[in-house]
């Protein structure tokens, strides 16, 4: 099993923060987003859909970071369980993972992709060719705010994104957190409850483990 991984962008950043709660070990190959190696030929035959993070297991191409989370969830499933536990608890948390992913990576992302000249002319992740749409850069800057203006609501009367318990949503709310600085947007700005709930994330092992990739 062999993670191709870069752990500064946003979607593995997703998978490296839920691999260090679930305090998993994992084979990785870094491939580096900033010189186009996933574009390469040699790993566009692997995947090829040409995105990052992608997790191979026996031959077989596992790609989207919730979709690798699930599959390594599944081979660690004893406690932490980060999408829930009962029926309940497991529908809220991904109510709210998918939120944020819509609302706050999504609309993050539109506003990055469309004005990052490393983008042009590839404005969607993967091989495609597609346009940047100027326009676009503004939308996503306002759906960002709204989005953390949500965050910050939900997290006046809660501990975490979902409830009481640490879950997948709050690895998806940090994750477009430290994405929206990519757009010059702070989502902590005047926002006391995101700024507790960052500042409590931060402590925790798992947390301190990833952001010392990069100190």
């Amino acid at each position: 099993m062999i993670l191709y991984d870069y752990p500064r962008a946003p979607n593995p950043m997703r998978v490296n923060l839920f691999i260090n709660e679930k305090k998993l070990e994992v084979k990785r190959k870094i491939i580096d987003l900033s010189k186009h190696e996933n574009l390469k030929p040699k790993y566009l035959k692997i995947n090829p859909w040409g995105t990052v993070p992608f997790l191979v297991v026996k031959k077989r191409v596992i790609t989207e970071s919730i979709a690798i989370c699930k599959y390594l969830d599944s081979l660690s499933p004893i406690s932490p369980n980060l999408f829930g536990t009962s029926p309940i608890q497991k529908a809220i948390i991904e109510m709210y993972r998918r939120k944020i992913e819509f609302d706050g990576m999504q609309a993050t992302g539109e506003a990055f992709r469309n004005s990052a000249k490393s983008f042009k002319g590839r404005a969607f992740a993967g091989t495609a060719k597609i346009p940047q749409i100027p326009e676009l850069i503004d939308r996503g800057k306002v759906r960002t705010e709204i989005f953390f203006n949500f965050l910050n609501k939900t997290l006046k009367n809660s501990k975490y994104v979902a409830g009481k318990k640490f879950s997948i949503a709050d690895i998806d709310a940090y994750v477009t957190l430290s994405f929206a600085k990519w757009i010059k947007i702070d989502g902590t700005n005047k926002r006391k409850y995101v700024t507790n709930w960052k500042v409590n994330l931060e402590k925790r092992k798992s947390f301190i483990k990833y952001n010392k990739l990069f100190r």
